[in-house]
């Protein structure tokens, strides 16, 4: 049986007995562990609100996918209501440009999961981008009464931004990462940050790496249909 002596608590100081072998370990009192734990549990809930706030995910956070499932349905909680008919996916962009791939990848992935629950525009046989976005439009504005449209694109940011997802209220503007001047369009988005913009945003988007761009749109698409499964509106 081990020798019991003294030990002091690494944050007040009150001596404590322990067995001797546990002499060099950073030990806490009980009083001090309660009060770790209670400073842990708001240190959390301040993290939650940060994020819940910020409406953005990191792809390298390990919880990516379910912190993105909360944002939708924040989102859709707070913007879709009765007077909507149908909810509609559209995912922005091209699969000839890496960057810009991200919406026909997530359109795609999507296409397999939520439709035809869910129509999903814009996938990588069948992509929605500058050229026919206003021919999509006007297809969806002529099929469905008042949809409600999640739209979901491709954009550039500053160097610490990239790898990032946002979900946001109102209209996406699509191209506006590579100076297009295109309407806006859906009741809620997505932006994957996929490069750094600022300077020939072109070349930017096409030397995109394609891990990221995947990595990406797994989480997306992964993260909408978590949270439209939830929010009821998948089986």
């Amino acid at each position: 049986m081990g020798n019991f002596e003294a030990i002091t608590c690494k944050n007040c100081g009150r001596q404590i007995m322990d067995l001797n072998f546990f002499a060099n370990t950073q030990t806490v009192c009980n009083n001090c562990a309660k009060k770790n734990n209670r400073i842990d549990k708001v240190v959390g809930k301040l993290q939650k609100q940060k994020f819940l706030e910020e409406r953005r995910v990191h792809i390298d956070d390990r919880l990516a996918a379910n912190k993105l499932k909360k944002l939708i349905n924040k989102s859709l909680s707070e913007l879709y209501n009765n007077s909507y008919s149908q909810l509609i996916i559209l995912c922005i962009g091209t699969d000839r440009s890496t960057g810009d791939a991200l919406g026909p990848l997530v359109g795609s992935r999507l296409n397999r999961i939520i439709a035809p629950q869910i129509p999903v525009f814009g996938t990588l046989e069948n992509p929605v981008h500058a050229t026919n976005l206003e021919k999509n439009r006007e297809f969806i504005a002529q099929e469905y009464f008042k949809p409600f449209i999640l739209a979901i694109d491709a954009g550039l940011g500053k160097n610490k931004s990239v790898g990032s997802i946002s979900v946001n209220h109102g209209a996406l503007k699509p191209g506006s990462g590579v100076n297009k001047n295109l309407s806006p369009i859906g009741n809620m988005h997505i932006t994957g940050l996929v490069n750094i913009g600022g300077y020939m945003e072109y070349f930017v988007l096409q030397s995109t790496r394609l891990s990221l761009v995947v990595k990406m749109a797994k989480l997306i698409s992964r993260g909408i249909s978590w949270g439209l499964r939830s929010k009821g509106f998948l089986n």
